[in-house]
């Protein structure tokens, strides 16, 4: 599979980043596993018309991390992972059927992005406090 770099110039989020969130991601969903090599430099240079030194910084970052190994005049190849695999858990059917309906009721993409990312950081951040948060059951609609 050739994994291809999206690059949002608009979103404020700086282009290296963007990178480094797109491995990871497709770390996380069992897109990209160990032994995968990413685009070279080159590769991605001229698809995303970025600045060599941009995707350099992304991979050097993604070296730090411990998920990539660049191997002098082979290429840069996935070596580590994240998370268990996302891409065909049981949760990605539940998640998506939610997706649908909040579209269906007329959510943008961004206004569902913000929803389910304030929805994380309560559970998350309340999960380092001393409170349990609250658990409601799933209601069908």
């Amino acid at each position: 599979m050739a994994f291809a770099f999206r690059i949002d110039r608009a979103s404020g989020v700086p282009s290296y980043v963007q990178i480094v969130q797109q491995v990871q991601q497709a770390l996380r969903l069992g897109q990209l596993e160990p032994g995968d090599r990413l685009p070279t430099a080159r590769a991605v240079v001229e698809a995303t018309a970025l600045n060599p030194n941009t995707v350099l910084k992304a991979y050097r970052e993604l070296e730090s991390q411990g998920l990539v190994e660049t191997r002098r005049r082979h290429g840069t190849f996935i070596t580590g992972t994240l998370g268990a695999s996302a891409g065909d858990s049981p949760w990605r059917a539940e998640l998506a059927d939610v997706a649908a309906r909040a579209r269906t009721a007329g959510l943008e993409r961004e206004d569902l992005s913000a929803l389910f990312t304030a929805v994380l950081e309560d559970l998350y951040l309340s999960k380092h406090s001393s409170k349990e948060p609250d658990v409601v059951p799933h209601q069908q609609s």
